[in-house]
């Protein structure tokens, strides 16, 4: 597991917002320090967006087996995930929507 990247167990806790509603731009100075956000707009009961960090890593596996040379050090950048009501985590990207709301909310 990448450093600040939740466990499940961690998914699970509190599903009560901590701080009210915000636009986008608090959201995301929120999630650059490691908070987890979501929209009250969102109707997936424990959905929320994360920040995973950059990190280094040696190919090993497919697919990059499949692209890189085994051995082969490669970065893989900070990018935003999202953990999905049914319990499963993968890319966010935010649409215009969730770029100009007003809803977003910190988790605890």
């Amino acid at each position: 597991m990448k450093e600040n990247e939740p466990t499940m167990a961690e998914f699970d806790e509190g599903d009560d917002p901590v701080m009210g509603e915000m636009g986008f731009d608090d959201a995301l100075a929120l999630i650059k320090t490691g908070s987890r956000m979501r929209r009250a707009g969102w109707n997936g009961k424990g959905m929320f967006i994360f920040l995973v960090l950059g990190s280094e890593f040696i190919v090993n596996r497919p697919p990059l087996l499949g692209i890189y040379p085994e051995g082969t050090k490669i970065k893989h950048h900070a990018h935003i995930d999202m953990k999905t009501a049914d319990d499963q985590v993968v890319p966010w990207l935010a649409s215009q929507t969730d770029l100009l709301a007003e809803d977003w909310e910190l988790m605890q």
